[in-house]
This record gives structure tokens, C-alpha cells and sequence, in this order.
């Protein structure tokens, strides 16, 4: 197939082939012959000099028009690799077609190749992969330092039969709903509570968004003003205006709870999680605490350098967890020396809930499988057991998010789709009173403390995942 711009010259005229061709005078068939033989060796020698010929013509026009294939392709299929041309031919027409014949209006050829990126990315039918403008890569760049702007709002999704897991998209069958206000934040000012459903933004639905999409909607600049329209039970619907500001999260709460036992709970895996938990621990230990909770419930994820980092606080030596690639290929990624709280003498539980997702179960998968700790809570956690790795692409066309790995937990186990299994389970009830916390009052008469009916409430809700392997995917709006 051809543009009609780019008529095909006949590869087979004459004038053509015959510059194309070795001359037949040049062409050596044996010595002269002696008188006699003359007439004979004219008959003999023209048949032979004009099957020469036509060989010589026919390889001539061949290698002409292969030449020409080759040069035409290389035209119109810029950059693909030769061994690739056939599978990138139909893409190459479509795009030649559209910038060469498509009336409807001017063709902005960045957005096309935008459009393009992101239809091959969508194609993956893989809800972690993702392009992304040049805006949205920004924005998401600057929420993985755990700094943004919006109001301050942790959320996740509902479906219809009120289940809190993932669901996508928005809409009748799946609400987006706020897991928990952050403390000090607008959100919690403005009197939004946890399992309240964002059903409208500026006076827009949401059904048919993302949640990526529906939380770019409620972030923006600070100081300005975004109207929610909240459903509240079995209340009507109701707008509330949160004046949004740059959000600082704290992923590292400390307390010490009852039997002079230390409690951590963390929030989330950015670039300065670690850190964070490191000192926290280390205070808990010079105060000589030796029996201590981390608490993961809610935690969607975040920097796999992170987990590695807060797992090896608690374990000294061997696997925190192994990478399998695209071409099936293992990499086992081991303890960091030098944890703050890696003897056994220092007691330890996790607590998990359907929240509990990706670097938490990196974490949580790590200290179950080493014998390390004991795993509370609900059962199983998110199930999230991919990483992503996130790529910037030249000529301000944004980026892309995409999975490029499994991860497993020291014993091999791919927990993707079903989650960990806490070893003592606990399922709170559907509605929490103030102060009441199940899951950490057993995580206290584990550790000798005995219930106390108080402390942190626990979270029974979650968001649909975030992202490992070089980035978050923020779930805070």
C-alpha cells in the first residue's frame, strides 16, 4: 500500500533496467572463434549473451525494487526497527492518514502521539498501569514527597452492596467514599467523616471516573474553594465547601500504650517513611520498651525501597522479598544490616486490614514469613503484589506508570489477588463507637496488656491499591 502523494514508478521499464544492468559487451564468453566457426559461435553465443541479459534484468529490477521498498518504508515508518515494520505498518497508515487527510479541524500532533501512548498503556487492561500529562506526572511527582494540594482526605471506593474494596469506575455501583480526614486538615475542619461518599464535585458528577480522576477533580491550588456534595447515610445529599491547602502527611503516629508498650502506626511508604519510623522505634527501645505494634490498617503502599528499609528494623538477615521480571527472572532483595529492633527478645505484631496493600504487605508478608511477627486483623489484606516502575517521556509528553515486576514474600508466595492471611483474625464489627478497637485490644492481650477497649480506632476500609517500584500512587485528595 502506498500514499497516493507517492506514485510508484514501473520498476520493469525498459530505460530503467538497462541502467540497472551489467552491458552485455562486457560480458565474457570464452575466446573468438576460428574461421569456420565463425557464423556458428554468432549462433551459439547470441542465445547465451540474451539469456545473460534477461537474468541480468530481471536481478537488476529486483534488487531495484527491493531497494525501493526499503527506502519507502524507511520514509514512512520512522524509527521502527526493520524486523518490526509489518506490525507497525497499520499504525503508521492510521497516523499518515490522520495528519495527511483528516479535514475536521487542525491536527495537533503531540496530542495525537499522547493519544496515542496512552491507548497502547490502556490496552494492558491493567488498572496499575497508566499514561499520564505532563501536568498529571507533576502533580503525582510532588504527592510522592507526601506534599500536596487539596484538602486532606484519605479515600477509597464502596460498591453498591456497601463492600469497601476496589471498583472502578464511579458510579451507582461503586461510590468514592473518605476513608479517613487527616488530622489538621481542611477536610476534617470542614466536618467530613469517614464513609461519608463524594458523589459530586463543583456541581459535577463523578460517575464514569477513575478514582485517579475524581481526586484530581477535589485537589487544586491552595486557597481556593472546591464544593462537595457529600451522601451521609441515609441522609439526603449535601454540598460542603473545603478550602483547600498544601497538605503535609504525617505517615509516622507514635503512642505508648498500656504495659509500656510502644505503638506505631504508619500511614504510608514515601521517601521519608523510613526515616520516620527508624527514630520512632529507636526511641521506643532507649525508653525500654521491648514489646511494640505496627500498625499497617489503611496503609495503601508506596516505595519498595521503603519497605525493604522499615522491614529491616525487625529483621536482621535473609530475604524481605523477591522480584520476579517479565522474562521470569528472580531477584532476591535481602535485610539491610544495622535494624533498630531486630532481636528477639524485642516482641512484635503487625496489624493488617483489607486496607493493608502493596509496600504493607511487602512488609507484613516479610515479618510473617520470617517468623519475625505475628499478623492481627482482617482477613485478607488488599492483594497487591505488582511493581511499577514510573518513566518520563521526552518532549514534555508527560510519563507512564507500568508494571514491569511480581513481587513475592520470602517463601515465594505471590499474594496478588488474594491478599495475606492474618495469623490471629479478628473482624471488627460494621459500626465502631467511639474508642472501640477490637483488633488492637487482641493485639494488646497478645503482647500481655489485656484489652482496654480504647486507643486508635482501626480502620475497616481501604483504597484500591497504590503503586510500587519507584513511586505512590496517591490516594489522599
Amino acid at each position: 500500500m502506498h500514499r497516493e502523494s507517492d506514485p510508484t514508478p514501473d520498476p520493469l521499464d525498459p530505460s530503467r533496467a538497462v541502467t540497472s544492468v551489467t552491458p552485455v559487451g562486457d560480458i565474457d564468453i570464452g575466446p573468438v572463434p576460428i574461421a569456420g566457426q565463425e557464423e556458428r559461435g554468432r549462433r551459439l553465443g547470441m542465445p547465451l549473451a540474451i539469456a545473460l541479459a534477461v537474468v541480468a534484468v530481471l536481478a537488476g529490477s529486483g534488487l531495484f525494487l527491493s531497494g525501493y521498498s526499503i527506502g519507502r518504508s524507511a520514509a514512512t515508518t520512522p524509527g521502527t526497527p526493520a524486523a518490526e515494520t509489518d506490525s507497525f505498518q497499520a499504525f503508521w497508515d492510521a497516523y499518515h492518514a490522520v495528519t495527511d487527510r483528516y479535514a475536521g479541524g487542525t491536527v495537533d500532533r503531540k496530542v495525537l502521539v499522547e493519544g496515542a501512548i496512552k491507548g497502547m498503556i490502556a490496552s494492558l487492561d491493567d488498572p496499575y498501569s497508566q499514561y499520564l500529562t505532563s501536568q498529571e506526572y507533576k502533580d503525582s511527582l510532588r504527592g510522592i514527597s507526601g506534599e500536596f494540594e487539596g484538602i486532606g482526605a484519605e479515600i477509597g471506593t464502596r460498591t453498591k452492596g456497601g463492600k469497601l474494596e476496589a471498583c472502578s469506575p464511579l458510579g451507582p455501583e461503586c461510590q468514592l467514599v473518605i476513608t479517613e480526614p487527616l488530622d489538621g486538615s481542611p477536610s476534617k475542619a470542614a466536618g467530613l467523616l469517614p464513609n461519608d461518599a463524594i458523589v459530586g464535585v463543583d456541581g459535577r458528577s463523578l460517575d464514569g471516573l477513575t478514582v485517579d480522576g475524581a481526586r484530581d477533580r477535589i485537589r487544586g491550588p491552595k486557597d481556593t474553594t472546591v464544593t462537595l456534595s457529600i451522601l451521609r447515610g441515609d441522609e439526603k445529599p449535601f454540598d460542603v465547601d473545603v478550602r483547600r491547602a498544601v497538605i503535609v502527611q504525617q505517615e509516622v503516629i507514635s503512642e505508648v500504650k498500656p504495659g509500656n508498650i510502644g505503638y506505631v502506626k504508619l500511614t504510608g511508604f514515601s521517601e521519608h517513611a523510613a526515616d520516620q519510623l527508624t527514630k520512632v522505634v529507636g526511641d521506643d527501645l532507649k525508653a525500654g520498651r521491648t514489646k511494640l505494634i505496627l500498625d499497617l490498617r489503611g496503609n495503601p503502599g508506596g516505595f519498595v525501597t521503603a519497605a525493604r528499609e522499615i522491614a529491616s528494623q525487625f529483621v536482621s538477615t535473609g530475604p524481605i522479598f523477591w522480584q520476579q521480571d517479565a522474562a521470569g527472572n528472580l531477584t532476591e532483595t535481602d535485610a539491610e544490616a544495622g535494624g533498630a529492633a531486630t532481636d528477639a527478645d524485642v516482641q512484635l505484631v503487625v496489624l493488617i486490614d483489607k486496607g493493608s496493600a502493596s509496600a504493607s504487605e511487602i512488609v507484613a508478608g516479610a515479618l510473617q514469613d520470617s517468623g519475625r511477627a505475628k499478623l492481627i486483623g482482617e482477613t485478607p489484606s488488599f492483594g497487591k503484589g505488582t511493581v511499577q516502575q514510573w518513566t518520563p517521556l521526552e518532549g514534555d509528553h508527560g510519563g507512564f506508570r507500568l508494571t514491569i515486576a511480581k513481587w513475592l514474600t520470602p517463601d515465594k508466595r505471590w499474594i496478588h489477588g488474594t491478599g495475606l492471611t492474618p495469623d490471629i483474625t479478628v473482624t471488627p464489627p460494621a459500626e465502631l463507637t467511639a474508642g472501640q478497637d477490637p483488633v488492637l485490644d487482641r493485639a494488646l492481650e497478645e503482647l500481655g496488656a489485656g484489652a482496654t477497649g480504647g486507643g486508635t480506632p482501626g480502620s475497616v476500609s481501604g483504597p484500591t491499591g497504590w503503586l510500587d517500584g519507584g513511586s505512590t500512587l496517591d490516594r489522599a485528595a
